[in-house]
């Protein structure tokens, strides 16, 4: 048994902790972890920990069971930290880690530097639910294991599409279609149905859209008033970044959205020739070369000056 396992196998007490706004790889990566949990070690008590997250989710087992409350005062034997860059990412649910009596941390993020006592940053994985996948036992998969860490990877390689997509990633997909993994339910329900909210909230961003840098660059950003007329949330903005990014012409996409006044979260996204990771660091978050993000707490003009000059920058480089 590898130490990932033996760890999970000491301890009685177990939580798993994601990053906030939490994503597809993120939730699937959690529950994939958990339901493999109460599978093989059903003496365990285990307890995942997220922000509330896309309804389109819900399907997983054991998502009804997640809670979003933060401010339990209770201490873990082991806690798990999936999908995170860094421990400030983790929100309020950072007790959790910060006060457990071992940790680990499993993560695909080029800008983690490692933290936990067991710490693996798989950068050659698509996702971290890739990543959890080798340490697993891949012949005792249950359906319910095998499908949400499926939608972890089909969500961060954009449905097989993005560079991060390697032959193991697809071999490692197929294994897990052959474990009981709805590939055709997984894909349509959580990537590409949308709501009528999500389209009216799409159609806003793209009507507000802008070219910036010869129209290298496409920048869009939904207000707290555009939320409110479309009568959507945060959660409703699922893959608005990704609609830019593929514009003809673009080699860079930022998709901003006021999260209250004079904050903003950022979502960069790239072609190749800029590294976004690298800005979005810069600015105090973390991500992927081609797929980063950042909240900010200042003027909107301001940070968006100091994006945009460095993507000129690497542009130019380029």
């Amino acid at each position: 048994m590898n130490t990932f396992l033996e760890m999970i196998g000491e301890a009685s007490t177990i939580a798993i902790v994601g990053h906030t706004s939490p994503d597809g790889d993120c939730v699937g990566s959690c529950l994939g972890l958990y339901n493999y949990i109460i599978e093989h070690f059903p003496k365990a008590g285990v307890q995942v920990y997220l922000e509330e997250f896309s309804s389109d989710f819900m399907f997983l087992h054991g998502a009804e069971l997640v809670s979003h409350d933060d401010s339990q005062d209770v201490r873990y034997e082991l806690c798990i930290s999936l999908d995170c860059g860094d421990t400030l990412r983790h929100g309020g649910f950072g007790r959790y880690f910060q006060t457990a009596q071992k940790t680990i941390c499993i993560d695909h993020h080029v800008s983690n530097k490692g933290f936990g006592d067991f710490c693996k940053v798989d950068l050659e994985a698509s996702s971290t639910a890739e990543a959890i996948y080798k340490f697993l036992d891949d012949k005792n998969l249950s359906p319910n294991c095998a499908e949400a860490l499926y939608m972890g990877i089909v969500h961060d390689t954009g449905v097989f599409k993005h560079n991060c997509t390697s032959k193991r990633t697809m071999e490692i997909a197929g294994a897990l279609l052959s474990c009981g993994a709805r590939s055709d339910y997984v894909i349509d329900h959580t990537f590409y149905n949308k709501t009528f909210v999500q389209n009216k909230l799409l159609g806003r961003a793209l009507e507000n859209a802008a070219l910036y840098l010869d129209g290298r660059v496409i920048v869009s950003l939904l207000t707290l008033e555009d939320f409110k007329s479309c009568r959507a949330q945060k959660l409703d903005t699922d893959g608005i970044v990704d609609q830019l990014r593929i514009t003809e012409g673009v080699e860079a996409a930022v998709f901003v959205y006021q999260q209250e006044d004079n904050v903003y979260k950022y979502s960069l996204r790239s072609n190749g020739a800029v590294n976004v990771s690298d800005i979005a660091c810069s600015l105090g978050g973390g991500g992927h070369i081609r797929a980063a993000g950042v909240q900010v707490a200042a003027a909107y003009k301001e940070t968006l000056d100091t994006i945009l000059k460095e993507m000129e920058t690497q542009l130019r480089k380029g």
